[in-house]
């Protein structure tokens, strides 16, 4: 059983889903991927989200560009949390599809994340478990201190290139 379902409205979306998966995998949480269009398979899309939540999975993260109305419609076939990621791509560059994601009607939330947030998004995923897995919260912990660590030795290579002057 999968816990997180990765959907995206088209496969030149995994280029930016990808980011999604490597951090599931960095928690060692199990997903299902997923390419179908809120457009052009409605019906197949719907019944992944069936599927998907008699399955027991948890959580949704759809990734979509341009009109980007896939998150929305999965969010309307579910009571699961999803989590949309506005795909940058077309004219507008993934402004519409921020739109598209963030603009839900009253009832129906999709929570969404920056355009190309795919990581961020799996990291809302595995906050979301966390609340009810120890071991999730504990990795969530050691993650951020990891960063915290990354941003101390950057900033310690700065300063010691002499980059502050102090005159």
């Amino acid at each position: 059983m999968a816990s997180v379902g990765v959907i995206m409205g088209s496969d030149s979306d995994f280029s930016v889903m990808e980011d999604a998966l490597k951090i599931l995998r960095q928690f060692d949480l199990s997903y299902e991927l997923k390419v179908s269009s809120a457009h052009r398979t409605l019906k197949r899309t719907i019944q992944w989200v069936e599927d998907f939540e008699q399955e027991g999975g948890q959580i949704i993260i759809a990734g979509a560009g341009m009109a980007a109305h896939l998150p929305g419609v999965i969010a309307g076939a579910t009571t699961l949390p999803v989590i949309g990621v506005p795909i940058k791509s077309g004219a507008l560059e993934g402004i519409d599809a921020l739109y598209a994601i963030v603009q839900m009607p009253p009832g129906i939330p999709v929570a969404t994340v920056g355009i190309n947030g795919a990581r961020n998004a799996a990291l809302l995923a595995v906050q979301m478990l966390a609340l009810k897995e120890d071991r999730l919260r504990e990795a969530l912990q050691t993650f951020r201190q990891e960063m915290a660590q990354q941003v101390e030795a950057k900033d310690n290579v700065l300063q010691a290139a002499h980059f502050n002057n102090t005159n």
